[in-house]
């Protein structure tokens, strides 16, 4: 079960590409050709699955009743955020666009011909040559669609807390693969209870279908390695309910390991910074191939050593056509946003074409480097000696991020218009947090400490115990099947909690940890508890207390952090209220917003939910109001073309002298909170008025 979220996104991911390219991204094709993909991956894959050694039923109810607890509760509270002002509702009317038209760019809409006080970018949408290009990748946006084309907005609006169960579900099923299923369902009500979880369970982020990806291909690549013979948890106890060692003949492990590289390079379809979480893929799929050219000049003789070789072309294979899309996808769909990101994307694909040209020289030069010296006594007593230090070094890097605080104050001098911006929205977030207003921090150094908020100080500790060790064990050859996990885990949280690269404001900033950093620290606590556990069982001292205490240490000081905003739900009211918004506009309208911020918020709006052409009107520099002049001769061009000139603002007094004022839309509703030093333990409320008129 748990392999069939990242099985079937992979399937719908990978047929909604071409057909968006093709501007044919509608619901019959998308059902026939996506539905049918996903379909046919899940039925061959699930064939080929080894079994879980210790996956009882009782164990496998325990996870499903939480992720649909998960499910059933972000449901109830989810939010509803249309009103561009920050990244849900751009993915969200990105969905809506899809969904209603299936192609890209999105046309500005015809004002007459070209005029320079007109503007059709918005927040979040990017103006070209070519017309409107949404910010972000475009994989988030073709999975919300599905919603839409079900039941309108409020469907949309229910896939992520849909999305957010299977997460968990997908979580749940790496858990029992790696640390055993005894440990799924409480690494799985950690997750679920985690407040940065329940944030972007319930509204459009892009980081709960990253996070089904990321683990789900975790997860069959682990089952690829088990189909091939390398031991699960629990195949060596001699417990009865352990199961075999290894899994039936014929298992499809190449084909397994296929399929988790096509769903590593899927991430970058969602998230294009996914390129950094799945780096570790390459060198990895680098050592199979390496052990494998090793094997056969007879370098080594371990009897799993040609099984697991045989992995690295596919898994490669793999990653390579998941990649391909997502490059695609950026290229042809995304380029004004890959453009923005140039800063940090330039330097993450020279980082990556580094790892490709290493992996590529160390697994040609593998087997002679073994020949070499694999037999030196110097070389054999350096390898002994090194899982002391590397678990030393394990520790001393997650202390040095919990130190950074005290010895770095990270901080950005603007140097463009968004640097500008962020500068101005972090000084006013310290004001109302009662700080010293200094623009140019962004708080990155306490990035470990926003860990500890989200999920305690004890959850952390097991799991760099459990890093450690892990690096430890890797080094003298066990547990081969934690190495890629531990690879993308260590390297992941170390780069994200470097640099998270994200507004410092929370429970916003919470979403970075998502994908990787919060439930892979919760997979490394889980495997830490047990082996705590193992070694109270081996000196005679009370094991279940060990276990208790643990799972209570690791579920408690996540819920308790929790509890301040769990049962508020933020934006609420948008979807009628914009509902009402776009009655009130003639159906031969063409609208032109005068005032900056409602056009920042309202203009895709309006466009795409709407379904009315729409434009900005220029403002001077320095005011939020477009010149009248302008707002005359533009209203004549759009009556010369036969539709009905509409005028939107945020306030009365900026329409008054076109014609009466109508209020189109009010809203009082309730937003995250903007808090830079301490967890989120509430929401802020949040008043939105659009008014109208119709020229005389």
């Amino acid at each position: 079960m748990s392999a069939v979220p990242v099985l079937a996104l992979s399937g719908w991911l990978l047929a909604g590409l071409p057909l968006l390219l093709l501007g044919r991204f509608r619901p019959l094709p998308m059902a026939v050709l996506g539905g049918g993909l996903a379909v046919l991956l899940c039925r061959y894959a699930l064939r080929r699955l080894p079994p879980i050694p210790g996956a009882t039923p009782r164990r496998t109810a325990a996870v499903l009743g939480i992720a649909a607890a998960s499910g059933v509760f972000n449901g109830v509270l989810h939010s509803e955020q249309l009103v561009v002002r920050r990244d849900p509702a751009t993915y969200a009317q990105y969905a809506i666009w899809l969904a209603r038209h299936g192609s890209l760019p999105i046309p500005a809409g015809d004002f007459g011909g070209p005029d320079p006080a007109l503007h059709f970018g918005s927040m979040g949408f990017y103006a070209t040559a070519e017309g409107v290009v949404p910010q972000f990748m475009p994989g988030p946006p073709m999975i919300y669609a599905i919603g839409h084309w079900i039941a309108g907005i409020p469907g949309l609006l229910l896939v992520p807390p849909v999305l957010g169960a299977l997460a968990v579900l997908t979580f749940a099923g790496t858990v029992a693969r790696l640390a055993g299923p005894r440990w799924a369902a409480p690494a799985a009500l950690t997750l679920a209870v985690s407040l940065p979880l329940l944030y972007t369970s319930r509204t459009t982020f892009s980081e709960i279908p990253s996070l089904i990806l990321l683990f789900g291909a975790m997860s069959l690549c682990a089952d690829a390695l088990a189909a091939a013979g390398v031991r699960p948890p629990g195949a060596a106890d001699r417990r009865a309910d352990a199961g075999p060692a290894h899994p039936a003949p014929g298992v499809g492990a190449r084909a397994l390991a296929a399929l988790s590289g096509l769903a590593f390079g899927l991430a970058l379809l969602v998230r294009i910074d996914g390129l950094r979480d799945v780096l570790p893929v390459l060198p990895f799929a680098g050592l199979l191939i390496a052990l494998g050219r090793i094997a056969r000049t007879g370098g080594a003789a371990h009897p799993l050593l040609p099984a697991v070789a045989r992995l690295g072309p596919p898994l490669l294979a793999g990653l390579a056509a998941g990649t391909g899309w997502g490059f695609a996808a950026g290229h042809l769909l995304s380029r004004p946003y890959l453009g923005y990101l140039s800063d940090s994307l330039t330097p993450l694909l020279a980082i990556a074409a580094g790892v490709l040209a290493v992996t590529a020289v160390g697994t040609a030069l593998a087997p002679w480097l073994v020949a070499r010296c694999g037999g030196s006594r110097t070389v054999r007593r350096i390898a002994g000696r090194l899982p002391g230090p590397a678990a030393a070094l394990t520790v001393a890097v997650a202390a040095g991020l919990a130190v950074r605080p005290w010895l770095h104050t990270v901080r950005r001098t603007p140097e463009n218009e968004a640097d500008r911006l962020t500068a101005a929205f972090i000084e006013a977030a310290q004001r109302v947090n009662g700080l010293d207003p200094d623009p140019t921090r962004l708080y990155y150094e306490r990035s470990l400490h926003w860990v500890f908020w989200y999920l305690g100080v004890p959850a952390v500790a097991l799991a760099v115990f459990a890093a450690a060790v892990l690096a430890g064990r890797l080094l003298r050859g066990r547990e081969f099947r934690w190495l890629l996990p531990w690879l993308i885990i260590c390297w992941t949280t170390v780069t994200t909690l470097w640099r998270p690269a994200i507004t410092p404001d929370h429970p916003w900033a919470s979403r970075r940890l998502v994908p990787i950093v919060i439930p892979g620290l919760i997979l490394l606590a889980v495997w830490g508890l047990r082996r705590l556990r193992e070694a109270a069982r081996r000196s005679g001292r009370p094991a279940r207390a060990v276990t208790g205490l643990g799972i209570v240490l690791l579920i408690a000081p996540a819920a308790i952090t929790s509890i301040g905003t769990a049962f508020t739900p933020v934006g609420r009211g948008e979807a009628a209220a914009t509902a009402g918004l776009c009655a009130a506009l003639p159906r031969d309208a063409a609208v032109l917003i005068i005032e900056r911020v409602t056009g920042d918020r309202f203009t895709q709006l309006v466009r795409g939910q709407c379904g009315v052409p729409v434009a900005r009107v220029a403002t001077p520099a320095g005011t939020d109001v477009a010149s009248p002049a302008h707002v005359t001769r533009l209203v004549g061009k759009v009556r010369r073309l036969g539709r009905v000139p509409v005028l939107l603002a945020a306030e009365p007094g900026q329409l008054a002298r076109y014609g009466p004022p109508v209020r189109a839309l009010r809203l009082h509703t309730r937003q995250d909170e903007r808090s830079l030093t301490g967890p989120p333990d509430g929401t802020w409320s949040l008043v939105f008025e659009v008014w109208l008129t119709v020229p005389r």
